[in-house]
């Protein structure tokens, strides 16, 4: 096919569909779409730059994107008794990994946070709140997609923060007491970090194993039919429901923001159906506006 037949609407509008459709024929994840559309999109406008196409073909032509579903699903959040019940059953099969899944869930860490935490970043005094001060992530980038193909991980600035930027995020006592144990339980690598394999040259720990223990956690501390639900099915759900417990308490959403590494426009965005509580106290309000008697303004 030639460049130049690209300024055919009808072509540029089944492409966008094909990037839309997963190979299997199914609608393709929103977050997907509007990535591989980008990728498209710069691509021909490069070609105008070089002047091979008069104008940029996507420009006429009219097509909507699939909306994007970014809000938490509410069944996924687990309460603060069925976390301790996968922290628990972790213990039993996973012990080096009660700490790492107990940093995502009272700290709201992304699990790449987790796997580059060192000990210097982590002030756990022997009673009371700690602090993790975290300065980088480290993730799975695959051989083909890494700065280095050798490099299954690699070492990253925080999720949309400049190179030297950190995040301070406080420890409760009950993450303070897990990783005091873990350190004085399994050390640290030279560099100071926390979650590594001994028996693979002390690389950093991978998500397989993660996914496996937590997998194995599930099937142990839930019913049947909670496992079949959406409820923590993955490790990333445990933040989820930190974020969600701190909102619920009512810590202010910017505060929230800043500990969680969000904007406070995602953090609304993504949680806002997972703040319980909100209705009744928005309907007393609004009663005690109309000036409504008590027995009228009960809940």
């Amino acid at each position: 096919m030639r460049l130049t037949e690209l300024n055919d609407a009808t072509l540029i509008r089944k492409a966008l569909d094909t990037l839309a459709t997963r190979l299997d024929g199914k609608p393709a994840a929103a977050n997907t779409v509007a990535r591989k559309r980008g990728i498209f999109y710069e691509a021909l406008r490069y070609a105008v730059e070089l002047r091979l196409l008069p104008t940029h073909p996507m420009d006429h032509v009219q097509w909507v994107a699939p909306r994007s579903t970014d809000e938490v699903d509410r069944r996924s959040v687990v309460n603060p008794d069925q976390a301790i019940e996968l922290l628990s059953a972790v213990s039993e099969r996973a012990p080096r990994l009660v700490a790492f899944f107990a940093c995502i869930y009272y700290a709201a860490l992304r699990p790449g946070e987790v796997v580059h935490l060192r000990v210097d970043e982590c002030e756990l005094p022997e009673s009371g709140w700690g602090v993790l001060r975290l300065t980088g992530s480290t993730q799975h980038a695959g051989r083909d997609w890494g700065d280095d193909p050798s490099v299954v991980l690699e070492d990253r600035e925080l999720k949309h923060r400049a190179k030297t930027a950190t995040r301070a995020v406080p420890a409760p006592p009950p993450l303070v007491r897990a990783l005091r144990w873990h350190i004085a339980a399994y050390g640290h690598t030279v560099d100071g970090r926390l979650f590594y394999v001994p028996t693979y040259s002390n690389k950093p720990v991978s998500k397989w194993s993660c996914t496996y223990a937590w997998r194995q956690a599930r099937v142990r501390a839930l019913t049947r039919a909670q496992q079949q639900s959406p409820l923590a099915a993955r490790p990333y759900d445990l933040r989820h429901a930190a974020v969600s417990l701190w909102l619920n308490a009512g810590v202010p959403a910017t505060q929230v923001a800043e500990w969680a590494g969000h904007s406070v426009h995602v953090l609304l965005k993504v949680y806002a159906k997972c703040i319980e509580g909100q209705d009744d106290v928005a309907r007393r309000r609004i009663g005690e506006a109309l000036g409504l008697p008590d027995q009228d303004n009960e809940i």
